[in-house]
């Protein structure tokens, strides 16, 4: 029988719409405060590396990507051009008891989303934030071909 704690956390499947209060303060669907629960992670760190989105990562997975950027040898420019973006958007927050994450005010300012409608996903562990306009422009993008693309995927498999 496997060990309870070694089963990993799975995150939450979809996209999820919520909003961004005129305080910075982002309320998190109940499937998103259960996932950062399982993890045992109340600390997130929120910022953005493309200028586009915003990343709350539990902070154990923002710590890997802390060490990634201090062994990119090779990489070390490309490196250090992102995790100076990161932390000029980013910031530590806390999961309030209503669920709610506070989004630095010059991220949230960049993204045009304070006070407004946003959309959630997971990816990697992340959770993404979109402004509305940027998640009509990503749908509409996807849509774009979606018929071939669907019948690429199902000659690998897709069910």
């Amino acid at each position: 029988m496997q060990d309870v704690e070694s089963v990993p956390v799975k995150p939450p499947r979809g996209a999820h719409q919520t909003r961004c209060d005129d305080k910075g303060r982002l309320k998190l669907p109940v499937v998103f405060q259960q996932y950062l629960s399982e993890l045992k992670e109340q600390t997130v760190f929120i910022t953005s590396v493309d200028r586009r989105t915003a990343r709350i990562y539990p902070i154990s997975l923002w710590k890997e990507n802390e060490i990634l950027f201090g062994a990119a040898g090779g990489d070390s420019e490309a490196a250090a051009r992102v995790a100076f973006v990161a932390n000029h958007f980013g910031a530590d927050s806390e999961v309030d008891a209503q669920g709610r994450v506070l989004i630095p005010t010059t991220l949230r300012r960049h993204l045009g989303i304070e006070n407004q409608p946003v959309w959630l996903d997971t990816f990697g562990g992340r959770i993404n934030v979109y402004s509305d306009t940027e998640y009509e422009q990503r749908l509409t993008t996807a849509f774009d071909g979606i018929d071939d693309n669907v019948k690429v995927l199902e000659r690998r498999g897709l069910k």
